[in-house]
């Protein structure tokens, strides 16, 4: 469990929580409630569901523009996390 999780079960949950403090000071810093970004997240989803299934050809380019960057930042950050010696699994 610990290797899927990245660290103990208890240690990731209060990582989490603390994360998510964070983020919710900051975005609250910006302007932003949950309910706006769930407001988003519902008007995206309208936005494509009226565009037909034409748009998830915009879809697959948005998660690619997004992969480009998320994915190689995990991959440096595990790869440095295991060079250190700082993951046991």
């Amino acid at each position: 469990m610990e290797r899927i999780l990245g660290g103990s079960p208890l240690g990731v949950a209060i990582r989490l929580v603390v994360a998510s403090i964070i983020v919710g000071v900051v975005l609250t810093a910006l302007g932003l409630s949950p309910f706006e970004l769930l407001d988003a997240v519902g008007r995206f989803a309208t936005w494509v569901y009226e565009l037909g299934f034409d748009s998830l050809d915009v879809v697959v380019q948005y998660f690619l523009l997004g992969a480009a960057v998320v994915i190689p930042v995990w991959l440096i950050y595990r790869l440095l996390k295991v060079a250190s010696g700082g993951d046991k699994g």
